[in-house]
């Protein structure tokens, strides 16, 4: 652990792959709310198809970039491997939550995720990647034409730069603005997360239990 990550709260939690630059691409989970719909359960623990939620997010992260260098705002935990951190206050929201995360983005461009969504593969974060080559970054959309913040990829730097003058407490406060990509994912499955026990029970029937 670096000193800079020790004053920072962050914590490594298994190793990393040896590389001899930043990587193209990182990953911002936020993994850290109440979770109140699902009863106030450790939502990003929940098991879908043998593995936690927040293992299949770090999993779709690491199957379209195998560098990515995966941060996750919320509790330590021993799987998966990735660098933890907290907002400060722990139950900030998500725009503090993303803050805490992006200080230790080091790649140009950074996925910012949900931890609680079971169907995303790699194929979903490379049309994200792809979306946002010309553009400040991308979006999904759901089928109503909604867009999914924690479903998107971003230019660090622009992100960064609209952090220092926003003061918006919602995602769509802080992003919509950068005017990303607005994209669906191509099938029905890819933006849905699991935010009620039904929910859950969905993906467990389509992925397993």
């Amino acid at each position: 652990m670096s000193r800079a990550e020790h004053h920072t709260g962050a914590h490594h939690r298994g190793a990393t792959s040896a590389r001899s630059g930043p990587p193209s691409l990182d990953a911002v989970i936020l993994a850290g709310g109440a979770a109140h719909r699902m009863g106030g359960a450790d939502k990003p623990g929940l098991r879908v198809g043998g593995r936690t939620l927040l293992e299949r997010a770090a999993d779709a992260v690491r199957a379209h970039a195998p560098d990515a260098r995966v941060i996750v705002v919320g509790p330590e935990r021993d799987s998966p491997r990735a660098l933890y951190t907290r907002e400060d206050p722990p139950g900030g929201g998500p725009v503090p939550a993303l803050n805490a995360g992006l200080r230790h983005v080091q790649a140009p461009r950074f996925v910012l995720l949900a931890a609680d969504l079971p169907h995303l593969c790699a194929r979903h974060l490379a049309a994200l990647s792809k979306a946002a080559r010309t553009a400040p970054g991308a979006v999904f959309v759901d089928d109503t034409g909604h867009e999914q913040w924690l479903t998107g990829l971003w230019h660090t730097e622009t992100v960064r730069g609209a952090l220092t003058s926003c003061r918006r407490r919602s995602l769509r406060g802080l992003l919509g603005p950068l005017v990303p990509r607005r994209i669906h994912p191509g099938d029905q499955y890819a933006v849905s997360d699991c935010d009620t026990p039904e929910e859950l029970a969905r993906a467990r029937a389509v992925l397993g239990h």
